[in-house]
């Protein structure tokens, strides 16, 4: 179980003492082996705070792979699990720039942080006081407003002002702020475990959107709600960080770009980011599979934009209710498969024509059909030394195999 903070222990350690502390607990190693050791430690130096101390350090580890210049920066457990990754925010942060916007389930503020560097005005609230606290030191640590403390919130105070964003104890369901961007970002987690059904988010998405039935709206929601089912007029972003789905975002009609319904983001650390719509021709050639598979991004095939993507890129799919496509070159920064045979799926020849290529490593990708990859790969014994791909996938009614080269 993790640790609860108190605001007491937020005082603690975002005072100097704190601070401190922190920094002789982040030499110890804090892993499973060396927990009890490292607790006493802990203990022995810090008495009583020794829980809050190796929570903070072990969540700061934790964050560094979710945001960026996180090592000062304050969590709890379950805030840190639903942060949103500092490079999707930014992103988000980007397409209000110049707005007024109202933050109304803010946490520890790590969308806050992101809306200060671009917009005038930034009001974030939430209902927890402990994670205000958190936010307020938050916005402190990146100096956002102008650089010199004396013009920001006081760390040791759960709500306050920076320059251009004010923290405030409010519900979200009951609207406190006018001529605003609204921005939410309901909990994902319904007793304990992760909830796909939009009513059961915390706040309920749909009591959240018959609360601002005619402001603009953005909120964020796992990707796999069914949002057809709720109606929803806006614009629908899926965003992909480094390969992996990360969120979608719902757009209300008045932040959408008009005669866009569905977008997928595709973001990069390395920098690199791009974007697809509903707008964009979705004319695709059917023919057969040319020289290479490649699969789109998550966000392309979550947003329904497989034949968009397709058409930007010369290429076509292996079947229309599939999302894998072909085509004779790869585009690029993505990854294409080069087909070495087509067979179909019966395990007995597939297993042969591996041994006879000296296969070795194998990666099994299937879509379409009930291939377990892990059970496959075990019955199919490749003990060669030439990695290759298995792609298999249904072409009409037939299980189809395409043998690939590894890239």
């Amino acid at each position: 179980m993790s640790y609860r903070f108190s605001q007491d222990d937020v005082r603690y350690l975002a005072g100097a003492a704190g601070r401190s502390a922190l920094a002789e607990v982040d030499l110890l190693p804090l892993t499973a082996a060396t927990h009890l050791r490292d607790l006493e430690r802990v203990r022995r130096a810090h008495g009583d705070r020794a829980a809050a101390l190796i929570e903070t350090v072990r969540l700061r580890r934790r964050a560094a792979a979710k945001l960026l210049d996180a090592e000062q920066w304050l969590f709890t457990d379950d805030a840190l699990q639903q942060a949103t990754p500092t490079l999707v925010a930014r992103q988000r942060a980007a397409r209000l720039a110049g707005r007024a916007v109202h933050d109304v389930t803010c946490s520890i503020g790590a969308e806050l942080v992101e809306l200060a560097r671009v917009c005038p005005a930034v009001l974030g609230s939430d209902l927890d006081e402990v994670r205000l606290a958190i936010a307020a030191h938050n916005l402190r640590t990146h100096r956002l407003g102008g650089g010199d403390s004396d013009s920001l919130a006081s760390a040791t105070e759960p709500l306050g002002r920076t320059r251009n964003v004010l923290l405030a104890k409010a519900d979200a369901l009951q609207p406190s702020s006018r001529d605003t961007v609204v921005i939410a970002d309901p909990a994902r987690r319904s007793d304990g475990r992760r909830t796909h059904d939009p009513a059961k988010l915390s706040p309920p998405l749909p009591d959240l959107l018959a609360a601002y039935p005619d402001r603009d709206l953005a909120v964020k929601c796992a990707p796999g709600l069914d949002f057809d089912r709720l109606g929803w007029s806006g614009e629908v972003e899926v965003v992909s960080l480094d390969g992996s789905v990360r969120e979608a975002c719902l757009w209300s009609a008045g932040l959408a770009e008009v005669g866009v319904t569905h977008r997928a983001t595709v973001l990069s650390s390395k920098g690199a980011a791009w974007t697809i719509t509903d707008a964009e021709p979705d004319d695709i050639d059917t023919r057969a599979p040319g020289e290479w598979i490649i699969d789109p991004d998550g966000a392309v095939v979550r947003a329904g934009l497989v034949r968009q993507y397709a058409s930007r890129y010369g290429l076509w799919q292996l079947d229309p209710r599939i999302a894998y496509l072909t085509g004779d070159t790869v585009p690029d920064g993505v990854r294409g498969f080069r087909i070495l045979d087509r067979m179909d799926f019966r395990e007995k020849s597939l297993r042969a024509e591996l041994h006879r290529r000296d296969c070795g490593p194998l990666e099994i990708l299937a879509r379409g059909v009930d291939v377990d990859p892990d059970a496959l790969r075990s019955r199919l014994k490749p003990r060669g030394a030439r990695p290759h791909t298995l792609v298999i996938t249904r072409i009409g009614r037939a299980a189809t195999v395409f043998l690939c080269s590894t890239p």
